[in-house]
This record gives C-alpha cells, sequence and structure tokens, in this order.
C-alpha cells in the first residue's frame, strides 16, 4: 500500500513480507513522483502485525498501523496520520492514437507467438510479436503478482524487450532502491531516475519512445535510443542503449525486432499493447 497526506510532508511506501512482516519506507516531501525524489531522505523502518496492529520502526522513524490509520513519528514525536491511497498512472487506458498497431485488446492473441490468453481475457507472459518494428512509440499495461515471501529477482519477474533486444524491467520493485534490475530500469544499462512502481497487483503502464541503432557497411553507427515512462513519469530521458540487453532474445543488428515479454516464471498479466510506427 501506499500513504500520503496534504497536510504532512511525508508519504509511506508499505510492503509485505509474508507472515505478518513488513518494511516501511518514510519519504520526506511525499510520494516518488509527487514530492519525493532522491535527493530527499528515505528511511526504512521493519516490522511486524501483532495483535492487529501493525509496528515498524528504524533510524528515527516509527510506523504504526491501527484500525486503517498510519501514525507516523519521528525521534519519538507523532509527526502525522496518513491515509491510504491507490495510485493510478495518468496513461491508464490510453487509446491508440490514428496510424496505431494494436497488439492487443483483450479480443485475442493473433498478434502473437506463442500467445496465450488468461481466463479474464489478458494477455499472459511468454510470448513474442509477430511483426517487427524499427523506431516507434509503445504504450503497453501491465500487472505484476502478489509474492510477498519471495524476494529480488523472483518477486515477480518479467521484462519487454523492444526489437528482441533492449530490456525494460517489469518486476514487483515497489518501495525499493530503483536498480537498472527492478522496474523502470534498462537492464544490465541503467537504473531509473526515480522508482515509480506501484505496488503488486495494481496495473501500470510503460509508454517507451525507441529510436533503433543505425548501421552503416554491416557496422553500426548510432546506438539505440529510449525514453521511457513508467507509471506517466519519465524514469528515464533519452538514454543510449550501447548493447543488447544480457541474456536478450535477439542480438543487435541491422534489422528490425519484434516486442517480446519475458517468462520468468511469474505470472504475468498485460493488456491494452499498441504501438505507433515512426
Amino acid at each position: 500500500s501506499a500513504t500520503a497526506s496534504a497536510d504532512a510532508p511525508y508519504g509511506v511506501q508499505v510492503v509485505a513480507l509474508g507472515e505478518g512482516k513488513f518494511d516501511a519506507y518514510v519519504l520526506e516531501g511525499g510520494l516518488p513522483g509527487a514530492g519525493w525524489d532522491k535527493s530527499k531522505k528515505r528511511t526504512k523502518t521493519t516490522g511486524q502485525t501483532t495483535d492487529g496492529v501493525t509496528e515498524c520502526a528504524g533510524g528515527d522513524c516509527k510506523v504504526t498501523i491501527q484500525d486503517g490509520k498510519l501514525t507516523l513519528a519521528i525521534a519519538g514525536k507523532k509527526v502525522c496520520e496518513l491515509k491510504r491511497i491507490e495510485r493510478q498512472s495518468p496513461t491508464l487506458g490510453a487509446r491508440p492514437p490514428k496510424g496505431a498497431v494494436v497488439l492487443f485488446d483483450g479480443t485475442g492473441v493473433d498478434e502473437w507467438d506463442k500467445g496465450r490468453l488468461s481466463d479474464d481475457k489478458l494477455l499472459m507472459e511468454g510470448t513474442t510479436s509477430k511483426r517487427t518494428f524499427t523506431d516507434f512509440t509503445i504504450h503497453i499495461e501491465f500487472r505484476t503478482p502478489f509474492k510477498p515471501q519471495d524476494r529480488g529477482q523472483a518477486r515477480g519477474n518479467s521484462g519487454i524487450y523492444l526489437q528482441g533486444r533492449y530490456e525494460a524491467q517489469m518486476l514487483d520493485s515497489f518501495g525499493l532502491d530503483g536498480k537498472m534490475n527492478e522496474t523502470g530500469g534498462l537492464y544490465s544499462i541503467k537504473d531509473p531516475d526515480l522508482n515509480m512502481c506501484l505496488p503488486p497487483l495494481a496495473w501500470q503502464t510503460y509508454d517507451i519512445d525507441f529510436k533503433a541503432a543505425r548501421w552503416k557497411d554491416g557496422k553500426k553507427t548510432e546506438p539505440a535510443v529510449m525514453t521511457v515512462r513508467l507509471n506517466g513519469v519519465v524514469v528515464q530521458k533519452d538514454v543510449v542503449c550501447d548493447h543488447a540487453t544480457t541474456a536478450s532474445p535477439m542480438k543487435e543488428a541491422d534489422s528490425p525486432g519484434p516486442i517480446n515479454l519475458q517468462d520468468h516464471g511469474n505470472p504475468f498479466r498485460y493488456r491494452n499493447i499498441w504501438v505507433v510506427p515512426k
């Protein structure tokens, strides 16, 4: 869950760890993209639920959750009470513009090699688009699973490979540090500027502008470049992708490539996928 208050300059992200245990991250200024950025203080607290009361402590902060209210104390003094909010991406449900290629709208998987449709009409992990692309903008909505007892790369893992070569990671990294192997990161290339990952089971969005590498006489003359918006916030701006992602399905080459949705052994779901070729 995520909590925030307009009356106090703090946000708190509460991360479930299973068996009644939690981490709670206290963010000075508000939530990521709404007051907090990497220049501001972030304090990790840990704790558990006992008799219906959750208490987490760390640094000079103490977080208490009881009867649906979160109380934040700093240096032993109550600072504020926060309420739980459910954040949504401003690009959720974005409609494909004129000229877009619709890859998935819930009606079938004809656009996908090894495409599988879940019982609730969502696209499942482990599939590759039949069409290939060079320069383009892509919109995709994705949902991470809830695996509270897992950690790191086991905590709900997938990724979207642009041209089958360059991966924007998908992972339940809500509340974490924001590394290149977490949501918003370009795997093996660059950390995101901000961790805008939402909690597990929340629908999230990637809106990515991709410029393919340029080639001449079989040699690469310019690298691929990406700008990535995660849940409406730019987390990668004109980032140079000077190599294909580690373990990518395809090597760099002078050819268009598909969209690949990685199967990393986790139940991921996707919807509303469209591409605007440039």
